[in-house]
């Protein structure tokens, strides 16, 4: 059966080496789909593309329904930098942390953004909002704790 030989640079998420040769060779590589530009405008396109939804909905909930004021695209526009801003940061600063403070930062921006999101509605008591803000901060907390523990050494380091 015909193979062909790898290219060198090139990467692909499949293993490569000789079955049955005994001599195990088998070495993992990365799949890198994008160049390194398009990841570069990804760190900043992702946040701001989320930051936008976010804002809007934010000033959606805060009208409740009526018409669209000044201070309704007001409170939009400064949601939409404040949230993308502090979402690239903890998307800059929370993998350069130690898995706990890691997680810790997850659990302080998404209860936060979902405390202020749900907020702005006014149907809801405030220990009701802070528990629920602090219970899905939690889960996702959690969730990125069991992420970052699964896929990193005893040291921190990432595991490939």
């Amino acid at each position: 059966m015909a193979h062909s030989a790898p290219v060198s640079g090139r990467t692909t998420g499949r293993t490569t080496g000789r079955a049955g040769t005994g001599t195990g060779s088998w070495q993992r590589r990365s799949l890198n789909l994008f160049s390194d530009r398009a990841h570069s405008v990804g760190r900043w396109a992702v946040p701001l593309a989320l930051g936008l939804v976010y804002g809007y909905w934010a000033a959606a909930n805060a009208r409740h329904g009526g018409p669209i004021t000044a201070g309704n695209l007001v409170l939009g526009f400064v949601t939409v930098i404040v949230f993308t801003a502090v979402m690239a940061a903890v998307l800059y600063l929370a993998p350069r942390l130690r898995r706990e403070w890691h997680a810790f930062a997850w659990f302080l921006f998404s209860g936060a953004a979902f405390g202020f999101l749900v907020g702005q509605t006014g149907h809801f008591d405030a220990r009701w909002l802070v528990g629920v803000s602090a219970g899905i901060g939690a889960i996702i907390g959690l969730l990125v704790f069991y992420w970052t523990y699964t896929h990193e050494d005893a040291e921190g380091h990432r595991i490939n």
